[in-house]
């Protein structure tokens, strides 16, 4: 592997390691509005996970 290759690799590594965790973040902000949301009842928005 020519260090080319290696460059362009781990770019590419780093970019998909990065969108997983985007969508990874935006995915449990998404959850939590859902379930601590508008539709939630009153002890459910009380408990831990949702403050």
């Amino acid at each position: 592997m020519t260090r080319g290759n290696l460059l362009i690799s781990a770019s590419v590594a780093l970019l998909c390691a990065g969108i997983l965790v985007l969508f990874t973040d935006v995915e449990i902000g998404m959850v939590r509005w859902f379930n601590c949301g508008p539709w939630a009842t009153e002890t459910t928005r009380q408990e831990k996970w949702c403050r």
